[in-house]
């Protein structure tokens, strides 16, 4: 749904154009070659997807959520679990960025993608593997935090200084 209403706004607003279209593919494909170049630590309980820093665009606008739900599904693609990891990792994914979107507080925003990761994939990863399903919600929640909050934060609140970077992104 909010991934319709994002186009919907697009669509209205006269913002589907060549550039919106590159921006969804360029942002789609670095997620994407992030996620499986670093395979060994992006997917399963213990992961630390480096690709997942790049969720606080939306937060900063929402145009880039489009490019991060695609990519998202198209990392799932390659996922050892499979279709499962596909639709539950990307609903999990658009569930965060909702909730990030009407966030005020950039480090607020950055919880979501930890809440909703863990509660997914933990239960996604219970569920398929028979892995103990606190353990794995803790897991997933933890690299999610790691990735997001500490890393993430910090480096996306450095490169909005960047007066370049910062119009970039806003447009």
């Amino acid at each position: 749904m909010l991934i319709f209403q994002i186009l919907g706004g697009c669509f209205i607003q006269n913002r589907f154009n060549t550039r919106f279209i590159a921006r969804t593919a360029i942002i789609a494909a670095i997620y994407a070659a992030l996620t499986v170049g670093l395979a060994p630590i992006s997917y399963m309980a213990l992961q630390f997807r480096l690709s997942e820093m790049l969720v606080l665009l939306a937060f900063v606008n929402p145009a880039f959520a489009p490019g991060l739900v695609l990519g998202t599904f198209i990392a799932n693609l390659f996922s050892p679990i499979g279709m499962i990891d596909v639709i539950f990792g990307t609903i999990a994914t658009i569930m965060s960025i909702r909730y990030m979107i009407i966030s005020k507080n950039i480090w607020i925003a950055s919880l979501f993608p930890t809440i909703f990761n863990g509660i997914i994939i933990g239960a996604e990863l219970h569920f398929v593997y028979s892995l103990p399903l606190a353990l794995t919600i803790l897991q997933v929640a933890a690299g999610e935090f790691v990735v997001v909050t500490i890393l993430g934060v910090p480096l996306m609140k450095a490169l909005l200084k960047n007066k370049a970077f910062k119009e970039k992104i806003e447009k």
